[in-house]
């Protein structure tokens, strides 16, 4: 039996008159999706310095602070199938926080060079995130559970 991924997925939410949270797209790579900062933990790594080092990574956003663990989901990558369990965090961010940035990730992970253009969006969402990123919202609050139209 192959052992999972350990990995951490971050919704970072900044509060003002209509709560929202932090997500980005992919310069260049439509395909990827609307996503929340999410990657792997490093060996010997605690879950909530490896849910701060990615919102780092992936987003340049360094103010942000964990305020608890909202679930630990164990789903298989969508394009390869291999198992991983990811630990979803609730964070926040300054409600000063700027509303949108590209962030040039560096470094020398699978991300390092591409382009991510970050921004917060309202909550509730309008529309799910790439690979159901956003199933876990409504565990912050009831109210922040996307709510999807079928479409038949």
């Amino acid at each position: 039996m192959t052992r999972p991924r350990i990995r951490v997925a971050a919704y970072v939410i900044r509060n003002r008159a209509v709560p929202e949270v932090l997500v980005f797209d992919h310069i260049g790579m439509p395909e990827a999706g609307t996503q929340v900062p999410a990657g792997g933990v490093k060996s010997g790594e605690e879950l909530e310095d490896a849910v701060l080092r990615e919102v780092a990574e992936e987003t340049g956003l360094l103010t942000a602070t964990v305020v608890r663990q909202i679930a630990v989901e164990g789903k298989p990558h969508p394009d390869t199938g291999q198992p991983r369990r990811t630990t979803f965090f609730f964070l926040q961010a300054s409600a000063e926080t700027r509303d949108a940035w590209n962030h040039h990730v560096k470094g020398d992970g699978e991300d390092a060079g591409l382009i991510f253009a970050c921004r917060f969006l309202p909550l509730p969402l309008e529309q799910p995130l790439a690979d159901d990123q956003d199933a876990w919202l409504g565990h912050i609050d009831p109210r922040w559970t996307t709510v999807t139209v079928d479409s038949q």
